[in-house]
């Protein structure tokens, strides 16, 4: 079909066509009319996905939002908990609807929740319309009353605003009852290992165990440099006990003696004298028989007091020796003393290493502890309002210039849809292309429209049937 066929087809059938639009165009507007008016209400709130919690982490870190984090938030204004949050606000109350509750009985028999079932019927008449590029929510209801849609918007807003803190807060107090509950355990814990510590000092009686540890190490070494001491002396004084016990008259202690040497000197001069008389007086002189007695004397004597010299040394020898063994009973005993000390130390640093443990466990679960009390006592939110819903000075449907444009739009389709469908139903000749299309004959001529006048008619009737023996074909012979 070309469009002057379209045309000529549409001229000949517009009757209909206008007929069809103009119900399509009264039913829109007569509808539109009819309808109950409806009042939208929108309100609007701002997610800060960069706002900082009191935990100093922060829920986009670089100003970038988490996959999923819009799509997740559309999904919590969507929830139940929200829209059973907005009906029990202070604001609407409608689960205290006693009418409502009628509708409820009368709809599903008193069977399931009636503030799950209103809170989905609510939720059928709300919009939630995210931005594409920013984190704008907005939150438009629509109801006949603009009070009611105000209303039920703002409610929905904060019920939200409210929600979100609730996810915020809720697992801080979690942790919060749980850290508590950890906190006391590790206190007992360190009171405990405390208890254990002070105890042992006690019974110990440590006071200051590196100190007493100190003073004991300066004992032994004290010690020992009298043992080394003491064993030089033992070694000496027993070489020279050996030395007397061979030729004790030669020893530097019997010589460096004055009575042995005084005893020996005059010794000297006796024996010099009995010289002297042995050759004057003879061996049998009286003088020389007395002086001889004195010098036997005299050697008795220094043999006495030479053997005294000695037996000092060996005196001597045994004292240095009783002493070293008592020296050295004394280091054995100060050795055993600083390893029971040593080993008391390290049970005492065992225990104290267990309170330090205590300390630092409960130090960290008490800042914890703190932390998460902060947290679960906050009250700031990283939604804000951005647009209070007020109530609407006009209606958002039924829109009566909208629906005429669609009215005309449909019942121009229609219109024209109604003319073809009866141009196929009841096919007419009324171009030069028809008749060689519809009746397969080659066209002989083509008149000119006949004129109104008079006469007009029988040439009208003469010209149609000369076309009509022409499409027939030659006369016969």
């Amino acid at each position: 079909m070309t469009f002057s066929q379209f045309f000529t087809i549409v001229r000949a059938r517009w009757v209909s066509g206008v007929l069809v639009l103009a119900v399509i165009v009264a039913c829109a507007i007569v509808v539109s009319l009819m309808l109950p008016k409806q009042y939208t209400s929108t309100a609007s709130v701002l997610i800060d996905v960069k706002l900082p919690d009191l935990g100093g982490n922060t829920a986009a870190a670089g100003g970038i939002v988490p996959l999923g984090f819009m799509a997740t938030q559309l999904d919590v204004v969507r929830s139940e908990r929200v829209a059973l949050r907005a009906l029990r606000s202070p604001g609407l109350k409608l689960n205290e609807s006693v009418e409502l509750r009628e509708q409820w009985r009368a709809a599903t028999g008193g069977q399931g929740d009636f503030e799950a079932w209103l809170a989905a019927l609510i939720q059928k008449k709300l919009d939630i319309l995210p931005a594409r590029e920013s984190n704008v929510i907005t939150l438009a209801y629509s109801s006949p009353d603009p009070k009611f849609s105000a209303a039920v918007a703002n409610a929905f807003m904060q019920a939200y605003i409210d929600t979100t803190l609730d996810l915020k807060v809720e697992p801080a107090k979690q942790y919060n009852a749980f850290f508590d509950e950890r906190s006391k355990q590790t206190r007992e814990a360190l009171e405990q290992a405390q208890a254990k510590l002070s105890a042992y000092q006690q019974a110990k009686g440590i006071v200051a165990t590196d100190e007493r540890l100190d003073v004991e190490n300066t004992r032994l070494s004290e010690l020992t440099t009298q043992m080394v001491v003491l064993q030089g002396l033992a070694v000496e004084s027993r070489g020279r006990q050996d030395e007397a016990t061979g030729n004790n008259d030669r020893m530097q202690e019997v010589l460096a003696n004055p009575v042995v040497g005084a005893l020996t000197a005059d010794l000297s001069r006796q024996q010099a004298k009995l010289n002297e008389l042995n050759e004057r007086l003879g061996d049998n002189h009286p003088q020389v028989v007395e002086l001889r007695a004195n010098i036997d004397e005299l050697r008795k004597r220094v043999q006495a007091q030479t053997s005294r010299v000695a037996g000092s040394l060996n005196a001597n020898n045994n004292v240095n020796q009783v002493r070293l063994a008592q020296l050295n009973a004394e280091i054995q005993q100060q050795r055993a003393k600083l390893l029971q000390l040593k080993g008391q130390r390290d049970e005492a640093a065992v225990l104290l290493r267990d309170v330090e443990n205590a300390q630092r466990a409960y130090d960290a679960v008490l800042t914890r502890v703190n932390q998460t009390s902060m947290e679960s006592q906050n009250t700031q939110t990283n939604v804000s309002v951005l647009k209070q819903a007020t109530a609407p000075a006009f209606p958002s449907s039924p829109r009566l210039l909208l629906n005429v444009a669609v009215a005309l739009v449909m019942g121009s389709l229609l219109g024209i849809g109604l003319m073809l469908a009866r141009e196929l139903l009841d096919r007419r000749m009324r171009t030069v292309d028809d008749v060689v299309t519809g009746l397969r004959q080659p066209l002989l001529v083509t008149l000119p429209r006949a004129s109104r006048g008079a006469g007009g008619g029988s040439r009208l009737k003469l010209t149609k049937a000369r076309v009509v023996r022409g499409l027939a074909g030659p006369a016969r012979s």
